[in-house]
């Protein structure tokens, strides 16, 4: 039975391991498209979101911790789902918006939680005042992006929607907080323990 689940194991890290891949190669599909259309949303955001994919590596350098591959996998699949927004399921799909900013605030609230615990520090005020303050921020470089674009005769970048776009967005951010504050504890332990090694996923 050892044998079965470990070999079980095995089979769910490299898939989870060619999954983080194929995310990112489709991150870069997203910017490919928005060159190919001329949207220098997409474009801009398929990039920024495929440089994104390589902070685990970054991070794993810096502080002697390895991410899971299911890890990489969330962090990669959350950025293509912000890349991929950008050529029409933002306009199009009514919940697009706040599945995106609850993923994108459990990615944020997800580090701020990690560095808390490593500090030896109480996470619960920091999670919440980091992805609050996060939002918050975000929503109003949307505003100043669409601001100056205009007025220079630019596609803007970011697109805000209105206050009621505003609220939702700051209510669904508060939720992948306290998702972080739920269950960060338990699956992202591995990350606060430099002496708890998980397996690699070779990139």
């Amino acid at each position: 039975m050892t044998g079965e689940r470990e070999t079980s194991a095995r089979r769910e890290t490299s898939w989870t391991r060619e999954a983080a891949r194929a995310s990112r190669y489709a991150i870069l599909g997203v910017f490919l498209a928005g060159v190919r259309r001329g949207n220098p949303g997409a474009a801009v955001n398929g990039l920024v979101s495929f440089v994104a994919t390589y902070l685990p590596a970054v991070v794993e350098w810096r502080y002697g911790v390895e991410f899971r591959p299911w890890q990489r996998l969330y962090l990669n699949t959350g950025m293509f789902a912000h890349a991929l927004g950008m050529l029409g399921p933002y306009d199009d799909v009514w919940w697009w918006d706040h599945v995106t900013h609850t993923w994108s605030s459990t990615l944020l609230g997800g580090l701020i939680h990690v560095v808390a615990r490593r500090g030896d520090r109480d996470p619960r005020p920091r999670v919440l005042a980091g992805v609050l303050g996060g939002g918050l921020l975000w929503e109003l470089v949307e505003y100043a992006i669409h601001g100056v674009s205009r007025r220079v005769g630019l596609e803007p970048l970011l697109i805000p929607y209105g206050s009621e776009d505003t609220f939702f967005d700051l209510l669904f951010d508060l939720v992948g907080a306290l998702l972080v504050l739920g269950f960060a504890d338990r699956l992202l332990g591995s990350l606060v323990r430099d002496d708890d090694p998980t397996p690699s996923d070779g990139e």
